[in-house]
C-alpha cells in the first residue's frame, strides 16, 4: 500500500512538471524561438503580455499614458496573490519596478524580463512570497518601432533592434528632470502609482573591453546617504555580487571609461537627477542599472540580466522589511536636516580596488589614420587590482528652506511640480513679504545642441533678503514634505539638473530696457553727482581695471546697472525662499 501512494504521488510530481514545461512551451518568446538571436518587437512584446495576463491571474498587465509615438507605455503587474490594488500592496510587499528599452536598442532586458514574468507565472522559478514585480515592458516605445540593424555599431546582436533616440528623437535617459517627452510624463505618473521600493533599468554598452558579460551602476550611495547609503553599498550589492559569482555570473561596477583602459583606475558614474536611477533615488527608492557589455553574445547578455533580476528578487525576499524601514527612517532624518548637500564630486581621498577580469590591451599605429589606436588581446586575459573611485562628496551645501514661492506665471515649473506628486497651496491675497532672493551673478552655457537645450553649468548666485509683492494664486511650497530632494534639485539654480539650468528661465537672462548713450550722458552725469560712494567707486574701478578704463561704453554701461533705471528682472532668479 505504502509503494502504491508513493507511486501515485510520483506520478503527480511527474504530471505536474510536464504540465509546468507544456506551459513554458506554450508561451516561449520569439528570442527562444529564434534560439537567442532576435529580440521581440514592440507589438510581439505586448501580445506575449496579454497572452500571459489571459492565461494566469497572477499577472495583470494594465495601458497607463501616452508616448511620443502615439502608441501607449503599458505596465505589467506579477503579483502570486492576483491583488494589483497598489495602494495595498505596498503596505506588506516589496515592490520592485523594472525598466526595459529606454534605449531602445539595448533590448537585453525586454526579453529577459519576458522570460522571468514567464517563469514566475509557470512557477519554473520558485514564485516569492513578498515582493511584487512591475514591468514598463519597453519604454522607448517610439525608438522600438524605428527598428534597424546597423546603428548599434559596436553590438554583438541582437540581427534587428531599435534606436536610441525616441519618436522625437530624445535620450530618455536624461529626461527626467525637464521632463519634454510624453513618455517621460507618464513615467512619473507610473513611479508614483506604484513606490518601488527598488528600481532596475536594464542597459547595454560598452567603453572598453573586457570579459564581465554584467555591470552594475548602482545610484551613487553617499548621495543616497543615510543608512540606506550603508545598506546599498555595504550590503545590497556585495550580496548581489556574491550571489552571481556562485552561479558563474562575475559582475563588476560599470566601467566608466571610453577608449582608456580599465586597468587604469576608474571612477563610479554619477547618476544625477537627470538619469533614472538619479530621479528614482530623489524619492529613496535603491536603484540600479543593468549594464550588460555590448561586445557579448546577445543569447549570454540575456540570460545574464535574467539571472542578475532573479537575484535581486531574493534580496527582496530576505531584506524587503530592512528596505523599506530603512527608506521610512531615511525619509525622516532627511526631514530634520537643516542643510542639504548636491553638485557631488569624487572623493580623492577615498577609493576602493576591485580585482579585475579584463585583456591585456596594446597601443598600435592605426591602418586608417596613422594614429596610434588601443587594441584588445582576447587571448590575453588578465585579473588585476583596479583602483575604483566609488566615494563623493558634496561640492555645495545650502540651508533648506521652508518653502519656495513661485509666481504664478511660471506655469511649467507648477506642471512638473503636480505631476511629481510635490504638495503647494496657492496665497488667498496678494501678500507683501519678505523672502531670500537670488541673483544670478555668472553661468556657462553649452554652445552645443544637448537634448534639446542649450543647458547651462557652472552656475552662481548671491543671496539677499527682500520684500516682495506676492499676489493671489502665486504657489507656496512647502520643504517638509516626501518630495523633498526633487525640490531642492529643481528649485536650486545651483544645483546641477535644476529648472535654471535647463534653460527654464532664461527670458531673465536677456536684458530688455537700454539707454541711449547720447541720451544717458547727462543722466548718468546727475546719478554719480547724487551719489558721493557710487562716484567714488566708479573712479577705484577705472584707476583698478585698465579695460574698463579704456572702454566709454562699459562705463556708462556700469553706471546704468548701478541706477534705478536698470531693470530689476534682468537676472533676478524669479523662484524665492522662505527661511525657516
Amino acid at each position: 500500500m505504502k509503494r502504491f501512494l508513493l507511486f501515485t504521488v510520483l506520478l503527480g510530481f511527474l504530471s505536474c512538471e510536464e504540465k509546468q514545461e507544456d506551459l513554458v512551451v506554450n508561451f516561449q518568446t520569439h528570442f527562444e524561438h529564434s534560439k537567442g538571436e532576435e529580440t521581440a518587437t514592440y507589438d510581439q512584446t505586448i501580445a506575449f503580455y496579454i497572452e500571459l495576463a489571459k492565461e494566469f491571474p497572477k499577472l495583470n498587465i494594465r495601458t497607463i499614458g501616452e508616448t511620443d509615438s502615439g502608441f501607449p507605455l503599458h505596465i505589467v503587474t506579477y503579483n502570486p496573490e492576483g491583488d494589483f490594488n497598489f495602494q495595498k500592496i505596498r503596505e506588506d510587499k516589496t515592490i520592485i519596478l523594472i525598466n526595459n528599452g529606454i534605449h531602445a536598442g539595448e533590448s537585453d532586458g525586454i526579453d529577459a524580463t519576458m522570460l522571468l514574468y514567464r517563469d514566475l507565472v509557470t512557477e519554473k522559478l520558485t514564485p516569492p512570497k513578498n515582493t511584487v514585480l512591475v514591468t514598463i515592458p519597453i519604454y522607448n516605445v517610439g525608438g522600438a518601432l524605428n527598428r534597424n540593424a546597423t546603428t548599434r555599431v559596436n553590438q554583438n546582436g541582437p540581427k534587428s533592434y531599435g534606436f536610441r533616440g525616441n519618436a522625437k528623437n530624445y535620450d530618455l535617459n536624461r529626461d527626467f528632470i525637464k521632463t519634454d517627452s510624453k513618455n517621460a510624463r507618464t513615467f512619473a505618473n507610473i513611479f508614483h502609482l506604484v513606490q518601488p521600493d527598488i528600481f532596475i533599468d536594464n542597459h547595454v554598452s560598452n567603453g572598453a573591453d573586457y570579459q564581465y558579460v554584467l555591470t552594475h551602476l548602482f545610484t551613487q550611495h553617499n548621495k543616497l546617504g543615510n543608512e540606506l547609503g550603508d545598506y546599498l553599498h555595504n550590503s545590497m550589492m556585495p550580496s548581489l555580487e556574491a550571489e552571481l559569482t556562485k552561479d558563474n555570473w562575475d559582475i563588476t561596477p560599470y566601467v566608466n571609461v571610453f577608449n582608456e583602459v580599465p586597468e587604469n583606475g576608474f571612477s563610479q558614474f554619477m547618476d544625477h537627477p537627470r538619469y533614472s536611477t538619479g530621479y528614482t533615488t530623489l524619492w529613496n527608492t535603491l536603484g540600479m542599472m543593468v549594464e550588460t557589455h555590448m561586445l557579448k553574445p546577445y543569447k549570454k547578455r540575456v540570460e545574464g540580466t535574467y539571472q542578475l533580476m532573479v537575484k535581486m528578487i531574493a534580496i527582496a525576499e530576505k531584506d524587503g522589511k530592512k528596505i523599506k524601514t530603512l527608506r521610512k527612517e531615511t525619509l525622516a532624518n532627511q526631514l530634520k536636516q537643516e542643510m542639504y548637500y548636491h553638485n557631488w564630486q569624487i572623493d580623492t581621498s577615498k577609493t576602493s580596488t576591485l580585482q579585475f577580469k579584463g585583456y591585456e590591451a596594446d597601443t598600435i599605429p592605426s591602418e586608417i589614420t596613422g594614429f596610434p589606436r588601443l587594441k584588445y588581446d582576447r587571448e590575453k586575459p588578465f585579473t588585476k587590482e583596479v583602483v575604483y573611485s566609488n566615494y563623493f562628496v558634496p561640492l555645495d551645501t545650502i540651508k533648506i528652506p521652508e518653502a519656495y514661492l513661485v509666481k504664478k506665471e511660471w506655469s511649467k515649473v507648477i506642471d512638473l511640480l503636480g505631476l511629481n506628486n510635490i504638495n503647494y497651496t496657492t496665497l488667498e491675497k496678494d501678500t507683501l513679504l519678505t523672502v531670500e532672493s537670488y541673483r544670478i551673478d555668472d553661468y556657462k552655457t553649452r554652445t552645443n545642441a544637448y537634448e534639446g537645450h542649450y543647458p547651462h553649468y557652472e552656475t552662481s548666485v548671491s543671496m539677499s533678503t527682500k520684500k516682495i509683492q506676492f499676489y493671489k494664486g502665486d504657489y507656496l511650497i512647502p520643504t517638509n514634505q516626501i518630495g523633498m530632494r526633487y525640490i531642492l534639485e529643481t528649485l536650486e539654480p545651483e544645483a546641477m539638473d535644476s529648472f535654471f539650468n535647463w534653460n527654464f528661465f532664461d527670458t531673465v537672462l536677456q536684458q530688455k530696457e537700454d539707454f541711449s548713450p547720447y541720451v544717458f550722458e547727462e543722466v548718468a552725469l546727475e546719478v554719480l553727482k547724487n551719489n558721493d560712494s557710487l562716484k567714488l567707486e566708479f573712479e577705484l574701478k577705472k584707476v583698478n581695471d585698465l579695460e574698463f578704463s579704456e572702454n566709454w561704453y562699459a562705463q556708462l554701461n556700469w553706471i546704468f546697472q548701478h541706477s534705478k533705471h536698470y531693470e530689476q528682472a534682468h537676472l533676478q532668479y524669479p523662484i524665492y525662499r522662505l527661511s525657516k
